[in-house]
């Protein structure tokens, strides 16, 4: 026979189960990917570690410096990064990729917020990306979009053309030093092509279920 206590406990757990309806907090969710969240510790260090080695390949040979523009992979590979591993670990990955890339294939001197920059990438094309509650069937190309607009005007635009006008350009404005990046040296294609790369790209591992992106 089973008792009314039992019942009781058997009829509620449910209930409480969709009232919390928190499965994850929403810090959480805001600073790790899903992926993440379901990985064990140990799981986890080993997803960061695969993730910065990619950084840190694509800071050391997937490039091509011309004068202070970086010609390469590096939003790509950023917003991957923060992708896949979410706000906090994705900027870890890419900052640590940022600075092993520069031990391993120096370029003058070593420049933290460079480093910060490229860590925000991440954190937008996560939050941008995988965050952000648009629906519709365009609505993935939107957030890519939104992204790739959030890169270009805060790291870019503001900190790393900030960064390169103190320690490089002092002759120069912000303003001049911003023009001769973009339209001199060519920086403008170099952002271009990594916005078509994520367009192309980001939508088809949408649809690798392992990966457990959703966009």
């Amino acid at each position: 026979m089973i008792s009314t206590k039992e019942t009781q406990t058997e009829s509620v757990a449910p209930v409480q189960d969709e009232t919390q309806g928190t499965r994850t907090p929403l810090w959480q969710r805001l600073l790790f990917s899903d992926t993440v969240l379901k990985l064990s510790p140990s799981r986890k260090i080993t997803y960061i570690a695969l993730l910065t080695a990619f950084t840190v390949v694509a800071n050391t040979f997937l490039e091509y410096k011309f004068f202070a523009v970086q010609f390469s992979l590096t939003i790509v590979v950023s917003v991957l990064a923060g992708v896949l591993l979410g706000s906090a670990f994705g900027f870890i990955a890419c900052f640590l990729g940022d600075l092993i890339g520069f031990v391993l294939h120096p370029f003058g001197i070593y420049l933290p917020f460079i480093g910060i920059s490229t860590g925000l990438m991440a954190v937008f094309g996560f939050l941008c990306v995988c965050r952000l509650p648009l629906q519709g069937k365009f609505a993935p190309y939107l957030k890519i979009l939104l992204a790739n607009l959030a890169i270009f005007l805060v790291c870019t635009s503001g900190i790393t053309t900030l960064t390169l006008n103190a320690t490089w350009y002092t002759s120069l404005t912000y303003f001049e030093c911003l023009t001769m990046r973009l339209f001199v040296e060519g920086q403008i294609w170099n952002t271009l092509f990594n916005a078509v790369v994520l367009f192309i790209g980001l939508p088809s591992l949408g649809k690798i279920k392992p990966l457990g992106l959703h966009f």
